[in-house]
């Protein structure tokens, strides 16, 4: 029986009796009429929202306020009067006895209030462990699953919750109750104790497996409050655990989970959250797609986030600022212009304001596809709007039309931008610079390079560059001179930027000024390298200009630069085409300075049989042996067209002999005979010099003579092909003999049998035999322009390679 107040004062005589809901009858009172009885407060709990009532037990005999032991007997009476109990201090409760009121006359149950605050009081005075759950155990009333929910609205320690939640559980009367947990789940939450939820809940989830109670409400609670707490790992592990038991999350949740792994940095994670919330039907609400679009678009699923975007719409959402951010700054990135236009006008028609970042995404996405003129607009559109450009833009738009070589609007903006205090980076600059330099416009290149030096930026290697290959195309030595030593000041190495400006000169044919531009680089201490020395003395040669190609040379070979065969032929040709006697003399003393093995081979072929102490043939054949003809097979070809003209002018016809049938032993040229038994016998000398072209045809119809005349094989016919250019002079030869070749427009061809009767005239014989006859018209035919092999114009200025002796002129 609960004892609701019991009241004692010092003048305990006047009222021998305290009522209260029971009746208790006090022994030897008369004990307690001394001034120094007392009665002390040992408990006290709250019976209702206003007030608290105060029971007090002990009597203190001797008055000393540290006395705890009853001196007294109690008599506890039941409501119609009798003694249930007697004894010194307060009795045990026994349920079915206690667990009652009476009101008036009528016995009636504890109400819920009473019973709710009992077990709270238990709860907070015993906290945990097995003193309070004995305290639970010797209630005297059966609590119930809505008495425990109700306490724990009052209870705020998480361990208490946790230990009555515990005893609860235990008891036969325990029901699993979804609301029992959520108010559970709540107050962990409050308390931050993410541990105790984790637990509860995998106790929760093992309990579910046997009962097909609904815990809707509570698995939700856990997952918003895991996911709210950023415990990635766990929020993801008890979602998967709900997957599994087919329970249903709500869009909450599932915004929860969404935003957590978005913040996370993990999208795609909450892709897949997303795709499960489609596939459990569950509603998407503003929240979400506020959620979800953005995190679409950024991660480049542009097609979904659209999609979405469509679909809020019809259902009276309203998208917001963020959603347009995202999606006209990823459209127009991934160069969808057109949407990204559509939705920046969608959002102008639900009222919005385009933001600074907006404009500035939209024109470098316009920026960026080349279309100028659709971001100029916009430009426009975000000064009316009141929007200042920022740096950025500024910059963007003005190098943007410089290189598109727009560099009126370039410049109007640049000069804008200067005025609104932002100082040009030397991007812009460079982009505004190099364009007026591509364009030719020297002095705005000069006015903006003297702009950027004075305001202290340094210039780029490129924009170097830029300026100096203006400057030597318009011929300016000294500027670009004097830039070039600016350019060495600020540190940079100019070696080259300084080789390609004189390769400028190179390539234009301004030799003079190359040469002066060479030896500016030389009193600067500035060194080239050795490819442009030999193109400076390639070009000195094709100018005629022998004394200043004769340092270019030694400085080349005293680099440890090697002279090749090609560049000796190329000499050689400028001396079979010389006129005068001073310049031979100077292409010679050229020839002997490369120290080529060819000139020593050329000087040989030229001594007597004593000096050389070996027949021609035979030193012929060894110096082509010594020819690596993997690596110089077309420097060899071309070697050979360009020392038989020489030979051939020179008077020199079995010396070229025996050139040409060494090197068409070393197959040279393997295809320019042809014995196709007896049908056609063919010589082809359209890719020969005129020199070797007349030595080819004799020593050619040498042997054809032999097998005619000594084997007896004839052929049906004989073909000389010749080209158009060579066609004359072969067939002028031939037709100082009487020969029987019919010339047509590239061929010279005759029937076998009348070339065999051909062959066996004396004159032919002795032609044949012995050398070609020294008629100046035959030989000297056109023989200017009749070197194509020898010739140095054929030969361009890039670096050297084998060549192929191509179709001669």
């Amino acid at each position: 029986m609960m004892l609701r107040t019991l009241l004692f004062s010092k003048h305990v005589a006047q009222s021998r009796k305290v009522f209260s809901q029971n009746n208790v009858k006090l022994k030897s009172l008369s004990s307690l009429h001394s001034s120094d009885s007392f009665f002390r407060i040992i408990t006290v709990f709250p019976v209702s929202n206003n007030g608290k009532f105060i029971r007090e037990y002990c009597s203190g005999k001797h008055g000393r306020e540290d006395s705890r032991e009853w001196t007294e007997e109690i008599d506890y009476l039941d409501e119609s009067g009798s003694v249930i109990y007697s004894g010194k201090g307060i009795r045990s409760v026994e349920r079915g006895v206690d667990d009652h009121v009476m009101v008036g006359g009528i016995k009636k149950p504890m109400s819920n209030i009473s019973a709710v605050a009992k077990i709270v009081e238990v709860v907070k005075r015993w906290k945990w462990g097995p003193d309070m759950e004995t305290q639970l155990d010797n209630l005297q009333f059966v609590p119930n699953m809505t008495h425990i929910t109700q306490a724990m609205k009052i209870i705020e320690d998480s361990d208490a919750l946790l230990s009555l939640f515990g005893w609860a559980k235990r008891q036969s009367w325990y029901l699993a109750n979804d609301e029992c947990y959520v108010m559970l789940f709540d107050k962990l939450n409050l308390s931050r104790n993410f541990d105790g939820i984790q637990s509860v809940f995998e106790e929760m989830v093992n309990d579910s497996s046997g009962n097909e109670i609904s815990s809707f409400g509570a698995y939700n609670r856990v997952l918003q409050y895991l996911a709210k707490a950023e415990k990635l790992e766990v929020t993801f592990c008890c979602f998967k655990k709900i997957q599994e038991l087919a329970c249903r999350l709500d869009t909450q949740t599932y915004n929860a989970l969404i935003t957590l792994f978005l913040t996370k940095g993990l999208p795609y994670k909450a892709f897949e959250i997303y795709a499960n919330m489609e596939k459990d039907g569950c509603s998407l609400d503003a929240s979400t797609y506020d959620l979800m679009i953005p995190s679409l678009a950024k991660s480049g699923r542009l097609d979904a986030a659209l999609k979405l975007f469509q679909e809020m719409k019809p259902k009276n959402y309203r998208p917001t600022f963020g959603i347009f951010v995202s999606l006209v700054d990823t459209m127009g990135k991934a160069g969808r212009l057109d949407t990204a236009m559509k939705v920046y006008m969608e959002m102008q028609g639900f009222g919005l304001r385009p933001s600074g970042a907006m404009f500035v995404s939209l024109i470098e996405s316009f920026v960026k596809a080349g279309k100028l003129d659709t971001a100029l607009k916009i430009w426009d559109e975000m000064k009316k709007a009141g929007l200042r450009p920022n740096y950025g833009l500024y910059t963007t738009i003005v190098e943007a039309h410089a290189k598109s070589g727009k560099l009126e609007i370039a410049m109007s903006i640049f000069s804008d931008m200067e005025k609104a205090g932002f100082l040009p980076t030397p991007s812009t600059y460079c982009s505004l610079l190099e364009m007026h330099a591509a364009s030719g416009q020297v002095d705005a290149a000069m006015k903006l390079y003297n702009s950027m030096t004075n305001a202290g930026l340094r210039p780029g290697l490129s924009t170097y560059t830029s300026l100096l290959t203006l400057l030597a195309k318009k011929k300016l030595v000294d500027v670009a001179a004097k830039i070039l030593l600016e350019m060495k000041t600020m540190g940079y190495s100019v070696e080259v930027n300084a080789s390609d400006v004189l390769m400028v000169y190179v390539k234009d044919g301004s030799i003079d000024l190359a040469l002066r531009w060479l030896r500016f680089m030389g009193s600067s201490g500035i060194r080239t390298n050795n490819f442009i020395i030999r193109q400076m003395f390639e070009s000195c040669m094709k100018s005629g200009l022998y004394e200043s190609a004769m340092p270019l040379l030694e400085t080349y070979v005293n680099a440890a630069a090697k002279v090749d065969l090609i560049l000796y032929t190329s000499i050689l040709a400028h001396l079979v085409r010389c006129q005068e006697e001073a310049n031979e003399r100077y292409l010679m003393s050229i020839l002997s300075a490369t120290k080529h093995k060819a000139h020593a081979f050329l000087c040989g072929l030229f001594t007597g049989t004593e000096q050389r102490k070996q027949p021609v043939l035979s030193f012929v054949r060894e110096f082509f042996q010594g020819i690596d003809y993997e690596l110089e097979e077309g420097a060899a070809r071309y070697f050979v067209n360009v020392l038989l003209n020489y030979l051939v002018l020179m008077g020199q016809i079995n010396r070229a002999r025996c050139v040409w049938k060494v090197s068409y032993e070393n197959k040279l040229f393997p295809k320019a005979i042809v014995f196709d038994q007896h049908i056609a016998w063919s010589l082809d000398v359209r890719n020969l010099s005129v020199g070797a072209a007349l030595i080819a045809v004799v020593h050619t119809l040498h042997r054809f003579r032999k097998r005619m005349l000594y084997y007896g094989v004839v052929p049906r016919r004989i073909k000389l092909v010749t080209g158009p250019t060579l066609r004359i002079v072969i067939a002028q030869m031939l037709n100082s003999l009487e020969s029987p070749f019919e010339v047509s427009k590239v061929v010279l061809r005759a029937p076998g049998d009348s070339v065999l009767e051909w062959f066996k005239k004396p004159i032919v014989q002795q032609f044949l035999l012995n050398e070609i006859p020294s008629r100046s018209d035959i030989l000297m035919h056109k023989l200017n322009t009749i070197f194509p092999s020898s010739a140095p114009e054929i030969r361009s200025l890039s670096p050297a390679k084998p060549l192929v002796a191509g179709r001669e002129m």
